[in-house]
């Protein structure tokens, strides 16, 4: 899979939000919001293809996930994904 090539991120204040640059006027139903590991996530997946060993990969290597096992980390992984694809952040096959 892979992320929307025609959708940015921008830091406002403390928020990280996903936008369609394209759409003219701001449509706000469809700003995305993403807290700080999302949005890292988000520039570390921009422009390459990934599945969710990948994601779940690098949350290894950034983060410390020593305290939680490995089905709660594949769930969060798949949530996330499930949550981009249902909102059409995915590019199409």
């Amino acid at each position: 899979m892979r992320l929307r090539k025609d959708l940015e991120i921008r830091q406002v204040g403390e928020d990280f939000v996903i936008i369609e640059p394209d759409q003219g006027m701001m449509d706000f139903s469809k700003v995305y919001t993403l807290n700080e590991t999302a949005a890292w996530l988000w520039q570390s997946l921009y422009n390459m293809d990934f599945t969710v060993e990948d994601v779940i990969a690098l949350l290894k290597e950034e983060y410390d996930l020593s305290e939680y096992d490995q089905q709660t980390i594949e769930a969060d992984a798949q949530q996330l994904l499930t949550t981009f694809k249902k909102n059409n952040l995915l590019a199409e096959d």
